[in-house]
């Protein structure tokens, strides 16, 4: 079968690897119809992910049709339309323990730390497996993930009915997590350097938007809590900057969500934390998420079709790639297709 494999930095080639099989009773063979590329993809195709090693079969974002279920496999069957949870754990740390896998202390993320699904077919546990329940568009099956990024953070930072949120960054996981917030009955408001961003984020259902190299944020936060402060803050920038200024805007009692990985060090002092007795999260990847955002695409409250920008054949790989890294105002997702 063919795969999109990153062979070395800036080095990507389709390949002919062998088709998987069923080996274990809970396996699952899902011929893939769709991916979407993730910032986590480009950092591989250029050098800059550090938990990637290579040659790499690439691709966390996927679903597809499934085409054959090992002997104890009864969640799925063939035919079924389904969405792959890309998150691997050992199930018997003290995180998978309490219930929270997708900070196991060996985990492995298909497309980075094992091969992924940018392939024609992929074989998956049937615990990762998740199913479609109506008929739904093959070209937004490998969307299931990045919005599952937005229900961890939403849950991380238990944003429900009447909260009204910051989302710094109106790229596609800030999107995606403020699509979740508002299914949840919050107020968004988000920020961005880029203008056509922000028009998207409107057109999205973002209540209200800042661009920040022209407008004073605070004073726009302080309108929009009615001159208490904003309680809820979702940090997508991710770098010390936004972090340390997460913090200074929080009120007092607020919450703090955060994504980044990068390890740089923020000038933030604990007083700042305690004397607003501040609750700061980090979220990653996410935890038993599909389902809910299979069940929000199926009622019409979530919307991968407004977060894909285009769709390209698999083959025109290279294509997609330069459009994401030479034109980065211009997408929010784009999906390649597994098709002839």
């Amino acid at each position: 079968m063919k795969a999109i494999k990153v062979i070395e930095p800036f080095k990507v080639e389709i390949v002919d690897v062998p088709k998987p099989e069923i080996k274990n009773k809970d396996d699952v063979i899902v011929r893939i119809t769709s991916g979407g590329i993730c910032g986590s993809d480009i950092g591989i195709y250029n050098g800059t992910n550090s938990l990637a090693t290579y040659p790499r079969l690439i691709g966390h974002e996927f679903g597809g049709i499934v085409t054959e279920v090992g002997q104890d496999v009864t969640s799925v069957k063939v035919g079924d339309k389904v969405a792959v949870d890309p998150v691997v754990s050992c199930g018997h740390c003290y995180a998978c323990k309490i219930g929270r896998h997708n900070v196991c202390s060996t985990l492995e993320v298909m497309g980075v730390h094992r091969d992924g699904g940018f392939a024609e077919f992929v074989c998956a546990p049937e615990s990762n497996v998740h199913k479609f329940h109506k008929d739904f568009d093959e070209s937004f099956l490998g969307l299931v993930e990045p919005f599952t990024i937005g229900v961890e953070i939403n849950r991380r930072g238990q944003i429900t009915k009447g909260d009204k949120v910051l989302i710094m960054g109106s790229g596609p996981i800030g999107i995606a997590a403020m699509q979740v917030a508002k299914r949840n009955g919050a107020e968004v408001i988000m920020t961005d350097l880029v203008k056509e961003r922000l028009d998207k984020a409107l057109s999205m259902g973002a209540d209200e938007v800042v661009l920040v190299s022209e407008e004073n944020l605070e004073e726009r936060l302080l309108k929009f809590t009615d001159g208490e402060g904003i309680p809820v803050i979702v940090d997508t920038v991710c770098i010390p900057s936004s972090f340390e200024q997460s913090v200074q805007l929080a009120c007092p009692a607020g919450r703090i969500v955060v994504l980044g990985l990068k390890n740089v060090p923020s000038q933030i002092t604990m007083a700042d934390i305690t004397k607003k007795e501040l609750t700061i999260a980090g979220s990653r990847l996410n935890n038993n998420c599909f389902d809910e955002v299979i069940a929000g695409f199926e009622d019409g409250t979530l919307h991968p079709e407004q977060l894909m920008t285009k769709s390209y054949n698999y083959k025109d790989v290279m294509e997609a790639l330069t459009m994401i890294t030479e034109h980065p105002q211009d997408v929010l997702k784009l999906v390649l297709k597994f098709e002839d």
